[in-house]
């Protein structure tokens, strides 16, 4: 209990150093620009498949493939760790 109490507290300290604008306390994790459709390909996956496994409407697939759209936020997020370990995000998934 009391670990996670100081880890919570080491966050919620770091999270207040950042806002005063003081970053180097705080580790800060950036996503960049990504190849939705390379991402799609690596896991073998259609348009219809991959949509329905990540939970994505395939309309707004077909735009991030277009480069009509950008994945942002947490669809960012999960596609970047896609990208990285496919594998182990649709094993999580399938549970």
């Amino acid at each position: 209990m009391a670990s996670s109490f100081l880890s919570i507290k080491q966050g919620v300290t770091e999270a207040i150093e950042f806002s005063k604008g003081k970053p180097d306390k705080a580790v800060v994790h950036e996503f960049g620009p990504l190849d939705v459709k390379k991402v799609r390909a690596k896991v073998g996956m259609s348009q219809n498949e991959f949509a329905s496994a990540f939970g994505i409407s395939v309309s707004t697939l077909r735009h991030w493939e277009r480069g009509d759209r950008t994945p942002q936020g947490p669809a960012l997020v999960l596609l970047n760790v896609v990208a990285k370990e496919p594998e182990t995000v649709l094993r999580a998934l399938a549970s």
